[in-house]
């Protein structure tokens, strides 16, 4: 198979996301939020290896008429961002104005950071939260806390999608990369069962969700705050 076969069908498969991206669409529109962040989950797995892929296969050179990340962008804010946003909204986690609130500040705070060319780091992590409303939304179907408390959440993180913390990248950011890319992993593992058992109150997933999402929200940060080790 030559290298341009090869960068084209990772073009291909970055581009199954906008399938899963309406199947999860679908699902919502009918309520069936296991479905649809099972959707979102498997998306989200084909969005952590289409990148190491593109790379390992240098889609820029070998497929350049075809824009991998502008295919990636798309595809992530409908992923990310747009349907979780409605989940978040028809659900009852968020009634009334609250609701409305929410997803103004999801929608118009992601699409304003998906275009900052600010957004990633010199260690390719991410200058601010990026934008992971599919996870966020998830642990909130899972953990269920107050309205005032997922309406603090997210009005914080659009705050914070606009500083300077950092926030590491699954597979990019080297630093802690051996602690990192296994949580990423076992993050996606625990939603996928905590979706399939449809965010029973009692499943062991909620503890798993809880602990790997306080890392990969503070991972970052405490880089920031403790100093890298000098080579020897």
């Amino acid at each position: 198979m030559t290298p341009r076969i090869k960068a084209l069908l990772v073009h291909l498969f970055t581009a199954t996301g906008a399938v899963l991206a309406m199947l999860a669409m679908l699902a919502a529109v009918e309520e069936k939020w296991d479905m649809m962040f099972l959707w979102l989950v498997v998306a989200l797995f084909v969005d952590g290896l289409d990148g190491p892929l593109a790379r390992k296969y240098d889609v820029k050179t070998n497929w350049p008429t075809y824009d991998g990340e502008l295919m990636d962008l798309i595809i992530d804010y409908l992923t990310y961002v747009f349907i979780p946003a409605f989940a978040l909204f028809k659900s009852d986690l968020l009634p009334g104005w609250t609701g409305w609130l929410a997803i103004i500040v999801i929608t118009y705070g992601s699409v304003v950071y998906f275009v900052d060319t600010r957004m990633k780091t010199k260690d390719w992590s991410f200058a601010g939260f990026p934008a992971c409303w599919n996870m966020f939304v998830l642990v909130m179907f899972a953990l269920k806390p107050s309205e005032g408390v997922i309406l603090a959440f997210v009005i914080a993180l659009t705050v914070t999608m606009f500083t300077n913390l950092k926030f590491v990248h699954p597979t990019r950011t080297q630093r802690w990369r051996a602690v990192t890319l296994p949580m990423s992993i076992a993050w996606t593992l625990i939603a996928g069962w905590a979706a399939w058992v449809d965010f029973h109150p009692e499943s062991w997933a909620h503890w798993g969700l809880v602990i790997t999402s306080l890392y990969l929200t503070f991972a970052g940060i405490a880089q920031q705050i403790i100093p890298e080790r000098s080579a020897a």
